[in-house]
């Protein structure tokens, strides 16, 4: 019996041990700015490795909404397709690989999102926020 219960135990740790590896990894992104003002969207991590990610997004501002869009860029230096007319990214020429939307003042949101290696482009599309700097690269390896 105590034989059996010591394989347990050490099973039991060895899955403790192993767990963190299959956790997901957690991208906090913050977004600030107000309109008139310079206007910001900062990731904490710029690089992580392949695998599931959560992305914790915070919006810093006191009176401004944002959103969050993620896409997985072609190329490191893809050229985005912004809509002059709309002052906005024309998204239906990306991707997206999902999003925060209506993001109020001082709130949070998730986006659970299963990452390749690559480049992607994290950016809020509300008028004129991508123009006025709202946008981070992230780049996935192996």
């Amino acid at each position: 019996m105590k034989i059996a219960s010591t394989h347990i135990l050490a099973a039991t740790a060895a899955l403790f041990i192993a767990a963190p590896a299959f956790a997901a990894t957690t991208i906090k992104v913050t977004e600030n700015g107000e309109a008139g003002q310079p206007m910001t969207l900062v990731i904490d991590k710029p690089t992580v490795k392949a695998g599931s990610a959560t992305f914790i997004v915070h919006n810093d501002a006191m009176s401004e909404e944002h959103e969050m869009v993620l896409v997985k860029l072609k190329t490191a230096d893809e050229t985005i397709p912004v809509d002059a007319a709309k002052n906005r990214v024309d998204e239906k020429k990306l991707r997206s690989l999902g999003e925060v939307s209506d993001l109020k003042p001082g709130k949070n949101g998730t986006l659970k999102a299963k990452l390749t290696p690559g480049s992607y482009l994290l950016f809020c599309n509300i008028k004129g926020h991508y123009a006025a700097g709202m946008q981070a690269k992230l780049t996935v390896t192996k």
